[in-house]
């Protein structure tokens, strides 16, 4: 059993890093797909049985510097008896133009056992600054035409795909850490999903991902995405060597539009 809950550590910090990356990528929408107020819940599972974590997604509308802005807010930590071993506890905050959902402002704050970053972006004429607080280290880099890993999320949202075919892809920039990574994601069909709320229709992706640090070549991840006008992830898969993380959407409000039920 202590072999296992060491696993599910290091599982459960890979699926809430994914849950928090991933949301950048996967949802599409003609509509307005989200409004101030918007809130998700996702329970975080090693194997579909052993509860390892939960995360949560929140936006609110603000101003920033005389400019409307949304302000996205992402948060990431295991449950208590997987903590007892390996404590995460991360948080992921992006502000963006609440209309051509910009990124002006990523902060980074992660907790994991011993390891912590604090890292502030700010976004201004294709240039990143970077302030790396807890190396007391400032640089700049290109940002050209870049989202962050949140504010992608959103700006992917209004992406139409109801004319998607199995196997039509869709490409962004996300700019990550101090570098701009291509991200990918392939349509791989529809499928009518039973979940706690009932059953909803669903569009499958899958992020075609660089293996590293967070992915591993081996690793298979599947998302499935509400096909309303919300385009919200329900249920995310990744596939390891040894057993499986998920994430499944637990509880939400402050929707932008009626949450679809299949009825049959």
């Amino acid at each position: 059993m202590f072999v296992l809950l060491l696993k599910t550590n290091i599982m459960t910090k890979k699926l809430i890093y994914i849950i928090v990356f991933l949301f950048c990528f996967t949802t599409f929408s003609q509509e307005k797909a989200f409004k101030d107020g918007e809130w998700l819940k996702y329970r975080l599972s090693y194997s579909g049985f052993l509860k390892a974590g939960e995360a949560e997604l929140k936006l609110t509308e603000k101003n920033l510097d005389g400019k409307k802005v949304f302000h996205a807010e992402g948060k990431g930590r295991t449950s208590t008896v997987v903590g007892w071993f390996f404590k995460v506890k991360d948080r992921y905050e992006s502000y963006f133009d609440a209309e051509k959902t910009i990124p002006y402002k990523f902060i980074r704050d992660v907790r994991e056992g011993g390891y912590k970053i604090r890292r502030d972006i700010e976004f201004k004429n294709n240039k990143a600054y970077i302030n790396d607080y807890r190396k007391k280290k400032k640089s700049v880099k290109d940002a050209v035409n870049v989202q962050d890993m949140i504010s992608a999320f959103y700006y992917l949202r209004n992406y139409d795909t109801t004319k998607f075919k199995k196997g039509d892809e869709v490409t962004i920039d996300v700019f990550f850490d101090s570098t701009t990574y291509p991200f990918k994601l392939k349509y791989l069909g529809d499928e009518i999903l039973d979940t706690k709320f009932g059953k909803i229709k669903t569009q499958i992706f899958r992020p075609m991902v660089m293996s590293g640090r967070v992915f591993r070549a081996k690793e298979s991840v599947s998302i499935w995405v509400t096909a309303d006008d919300n385009k919200i992830p329900i249920y995310i898969k990744a596939d390891l060597r040894v057993g499986s993380v998920r994430a499944s959407l637990k509880s939400h409000k402050g929707l932008a539009n009626p949450f679809q039920i299949v009825v049959e």
